[in-house]
């Protein structure tokens, strides 16, 4: 339950709370500002000072960010809790704050976390209460993986954007910016001023099975300006952008959450493709950057991850690349950076490469130990810990956390998917919406002509809080356009039975749409496209990941590209199907051919398009 108006207390300064003052909380009465006059910010003298007071703990605690589970920071459900106590040793985040004092929370769907703006929104206000309720209490700098289209963390009613590859495909950094502008209003006013977005990798593998269409594309120079502008967008709305996963990740076939990568990129070739994305968030003024768990010999012969490089995270990004911003691992749970080491030494190999915050290790309890005991032992100093703390107190400083903390039920309510960014996000996904085959001008189908529409195809997981599952979704906006629709889900590896269905109800429509997932050479999604082409009935295909899809079928007659599944991009697929919007796309990647991927199919820049009737 919110607390009554009357008994919000008005903010407080974090700084007079550490000199000996508790803050109370729940809900404060002061709206948070998109961004803090820098008068009103502490200068470095004062946090250097207050680095000073800290204890040795309590700095170790800084530099960590950890996922908890649970919607509530003090009385989760009790499968939360047993999680909890199962896989962080403690109840609740207000338990993990006391024990460990930890700098940052990550916030996950999975985690329970985020359920609903308003329960996000109070979720963050009571970690702040438990965070700075301890002596000397800090702000917490709660962060999740908000990219849009594939990956995020934060659904419905939220306002969802296409995705990055998406953006690429719009080409337009004004799009960009507005994505993270937008989206970043939305995240701080849920008390989340850290997204780990934009990626900064350039996809130069169709193979790649971790980024894809998580990347903006393959060019470079189109990948840098979309990153940078949304660098721009985030950061304007007072919420620290963070582009990943240097130094550069989108070039392997090997998934780093399962495996360790290899990029064999020359240095010349890493420096004029993976490194400019990167060098233009630098620019643009990016408050972190994200490591990547992954090999690259011809930057560090060790055979080390780069997030336990100190030749790549010192001697490229803060020496070379001249970044003094914050530097976060990816998730130190995940395979590519346990391969080698283990997880005692991972985060005091991290430290010493140059890493200011440790992301999710798999246990809290090793983790901290590890570098408390690096210290205590001389393998680490405490000034290389205050380096890296006084970089997050900083950034906490920049965001306007240690002036006030908290957010609002209004601000949630005044912010947070409302018509206007619902509606900027359907005219951005109508840009990125990409016609790649359209013989014979099948396209756009006619009410008239084609009236009654089969919709089949994959259904894969749905990110949060969508309204179903693709063919759902899209056979409900062919249906208010006018069609009379049929969904019919077939998977992402349809069965014999399944297809043959699919087949049956194709008899008697006029047009059949179907959705592709990842189709590969040998697998049932492509039996299932190709015995409904045999139908004869007209038949649009919608590669709903990654557009790769469409050089698997080449009788199809009508192919786009949605680069994503979410809501917004699937409705504007449908209004480009029936002729309310044109398809204006543009591939950000190159199409090999099947039978020869030496051989481009499309090049990057193809898409067709035509005049709605």
């Amino acid at each position: 339950m919110r607390p009554s108006r009357s008994s919000r207390p008005t903010r407080r300064t974090v700084l007079a709370a550490t000199a000996g003052t508790t803050a109370a909380l729940a809900l404060s009465t002061t709206p948070v500002r998109a961004a803090e006059d820098a008068a009103d910010r502490p200068d470095e003298s004062s946090l250097r000072a207050l680095v000073s007071r800290m204890t040795l703990e309590e700095k170790v605690g800084q530099l960590f960010v950890m996922r908890v589970y649970g919607h509530s920071a003090t009385a989760p459900d009790q499968a939360d809790i047993d999680t909890n106590l199962e896989e962080l040793g403690v109840r609740t985040a207000a338990e993990l704050i006391a024990k460990y004092r930890v700098g940052g929370i990550i916030y996950f769907t999975w985690a329970h976390n985020t359920r609903g703006p308003h329960q996000i929104a109070a979720l963050s206000n009571g970690i702040q209460k438990v965070s700075l309720d301890q002596p000397r209490g800090l702000p917490v700098l709660i962060s999740t993986d908000q990219e849009y289209g594939a990956v995020a963390r934060v659904g419905k009613p939220a306002t969802l954007f296409p995705g990055a590859m998406a953006l690429g495909a719009g080409g337009s950094r004004e799009d960009a910016r507005a994505v993270g502008r937008i989206g970043g209003a939305e995240l701080r006013a849920l008390g989340i001023r850290q997204d780990y977005s934009p990626v900064a990798d350039v996809n130069v593998n169709p193979a790649n099975p971790v980024i894809g269409v998580r990347s903006f594309g393959a060019d470079p120079d189109a990948v840098a300006g979309l990153v940078a502008a949304e660098v721009k967008g985030y950061q304007s709305a007072g919420v620290a952008a963070t582009s990943k996963h240097f130094p550069g990740h989108g070039d392997t076939a090997v998934d780093s959450h399962y495996g360790f990568p290899v990029i064999t990129h020359s240095r010349e070739l890493w420096s004029t493709l993976d490194a400019v994305p990167f060098r233009a968030a630098i620019r643009a003024g990016v408050d972190s950057i994200m490591t990547a768990h992954i090999m690259v010999p011809a930057l560090d012969p060790s055979g080390d991850p780069a997030t336990l490089s100190h030749p790549i995270l010192t001697g490229i990004l803060r020496e070379e690349l001249g970044y003094d911003g914050l530097v976060v691992t990816d998730s130190l749970g995940m395979e590519g950076v346990r391969t080698k080491y283990g997880d005692d030494r991972v985060p005091v190999l991290a430290l010493k490469a140059g890493v200011d915050q440790l992301l999710n290790p798999p246990s809290i309890d090793v983790a901290w130990n590890a570098v408390l005991n690096a210290v205590h032992g001389g393998e680490l100093t405490e000034a290389r810990l205050d380096e890296s703390v006084l970089r997050v107190l900083r950034l906490k400083a920049k965001l306007g956390l240690l002036e006030n903390p908290y957010v609002t039920d209004a601000g949630v309510d005044h912010t947070v998917g409302t018509a206007t960014h619902r509606r900027t996000a359907d005219r951005i996904a109508e840009r990125t919406t990409t016609l790649l085959v359209n013989e014979e001008r099948l396209l756009p189908l006619s009410r008239r002509r084609t009236p009654r529409v089969l919709v089949v195809g994959a259904d894969p997981a749905s990110p949060s809080g969508t309204d179903g599952p693709p063919t759902t979704v899209l056979a409900t906006a062919l249906t208010e356009l006018g069609f009379t629709t049929t969904a019919l889900s077939t998977g992402t590896a349809p069965s014999a039975e399944g297809i043959d269905q699919a087949v049956a109800a194709a008899e008697g429509v006029d047009a059949v749409v179907v959705g592709t997932y990842n189709v590969t050479a040998t697998g049932s999604q492509k039996t299932l496209v190709e015995r409904l082409v045999a139908t004869g009935v007209p038949l649009v295909a919608i590669a709903i990941r990654n557009p790769y899809d469409v050089a698997q079928l080449p009788d199809v007659r009508a192919y786009l590209a949605t680069y994503s599944w979410t809501d917004v991009e699937l409705r504007a697929a449908a209004r480009v199907i029936g002729g309310a919007a044109r398809p204006r796309g543009k591939l950000p990647v190159a199409v090999d051919r099947a039978d020869d991927p030496a051989k481009v199919l499309y090049p990057i820049g193809y898409g067709l398009t035509y005049q709605v009737r």
